[in-house]
């Protein structure tokens, strides 16, 4: 029963080329498979949700310099047991980024993403099954650094494309561009 809201989500989610589309075919059949898919003690992977945050005008887009992965990506993070990834994607984003007028452009899923978190310490190589959606805040409201960032920026697309140049950042600048016609 709890899986169903983003099974229907899944479901209704248009990828953007064959990559996402094998991808997200990939995040159907975890979740019909694991019922304890939200949790993060499903060591082999588990649902984490990600916010895509641009600006009001669709010009910028935050990224967070993770500090474990030594990265610029998008704000996000595990699910911790909630099911609801949207839920997800909006604590993660105002927790990361201390933006407390963070909205949906849409409830729909924006993107998905599967990826192979290496082993660290004690916890094991695992995939994240990446929920992403399309959040909007203003570019010009004050931004908290948590412990989990190096540094938070607001970038321009253009800008972003080289400081992110991950294949499923670059599909996110793509759809972002798309928006903006």
């Amino acid at each position: 029963m709890h899986r169903q809201q983003l099974q229907s989500k899944l479901a209704q989610h248009t990828p953007a080329d064959d990559n996402e589309a094998d991808m997200l075919q990939q995040i159907i059949d975890f979740v019909a498979a694991e019922p304890e898919c939200f949790e993060r003690s499903l060591q082999k992977g588990h649902i984490t949700g990600s916010a895509w945050i641009i600006d009001l005008d669709a010009q910028k887009t935050l990224l967070t310099h993770h500090r474990k992965l030594d990265r610029w990506l998008q704000l996000g993070g595990h699910s911790d047991g909630d099911a609801d990834t949207l839920a997800v994607a909006l604590r993660e984003g105002r927790e990361e980024s201390g933006l407390d007028q963070l909205a949906p452009v849409t409830p729909a899923i924006f993107d998905v993403d599967v990826h192979l978190i290496p082993a660290r310490g004690n916890e094991p190589a695992h995939y994240h099954y990446d929920v992403r959606f399309l959040l909007r805040a203003d570019s010009n409201a004050p931004l908290v650094i948590s412990s989990e960032s190096k540094d938070l920026a607001w970038v321009e697309l253009a800008q972003a494309e080289a400081l992110a140049p991950d294949a499923s950042i670059l599909r996110m600048i793509r759809k972002t561009h798309a928006l903006r016609g």
